[in-house]
C-alpha cells in the first residue's frame, strides 16, 4: 500500500514536545527478515534538533478511496557517502511511482550534495487499514504488526 500510495505525512517532535508534520516520500526494503524505509531528505537544523531530540518518526499514508496505513519508527539522519550513493541509486533505479531521479530536487546535484541525506526508518509499529475494512466496520480485521521486543 505504500508503495501505491507513496507520499506520506511525517511527524517530528520538537524538544518542547511539539509535532511538526510534513510530507515526504519513502522507499520501503525488506530483506527478508526487516522492513527499513528511507527518505531522501535534506538535513535541515530543524529535522536534525527534532531527532536530536525524539529519534521517531509517524508516517500516514492515505489514499482517495480511504486506504490507510502507518507506521511508527525510530530515525536516524545518515549523512555519510556511501549511505547517501547507495540511497540516491535506489530511489533513481525503482519503478514508478516509488522510483525517482533525486536530481530533480533544487540544490540536489548527487548524492554528495550537501543538502542530501538519507533518513532511515526502523518500524516498531504498523497499521495498515483498507477501505474496505473501514466501510464493513471490522475494524478488527485492519492488519497490525508490532515489533516483538521495544528498543
Amino acid at each position: 500500500m505504500a508503495h501505491r500510495i507513496v507520499w506520506a505525512s511525517a511527524a517530528t517532535v520538537d524538544a518542547q514536545g511539539r509535532p511538526w508534520t510534513r510530507v515526504l516520500h519513502p522507499i520501503w526494503l525488506w530483506d527478508g527478515e526487516r522492513l527499513t524505509g528511507w527518505i531522501a531528505t535534506g538535513p535541515t537544523p530543524t529535522k536534525q534538533a527534532h531527532l536530536a531530540a525524539h529519534p521517531y518518526v509517524s508516517l500516514t499514508y492515505w489514499d482517495p478511496s480511504h486506504d490507510t496505513a502507518s507506521a511508527q519508527c525510530r530515525a536516524s539522519l545518515h549523512t555519510d557517502d556511501e549511505t547517501r550513493t547507495q540511497l540516491w541509486d535506489r530511489f533513481r533505479s525503482a519503478p514508478e511511482p516509488v522510483g525517482y531521479d533525486p536530481a530533480i530536487i533544487p540544490g540536489w546535484d548527487g548524492p554528495l550534495s550537501p543538502g542530501f541525506a538519507a533518513l532511515r526508518l526502523d518500524p516498531w509499529r504498523l497499521h495498515v487499514q483498507p477501505a474496505a475494512v473501514l466501510l464493513e466496520g471490522k475494524n478488527d480485521q485492519a492488519m497490525v504488526w508490532r515489533e516483538a521486543v521495544s528498543r
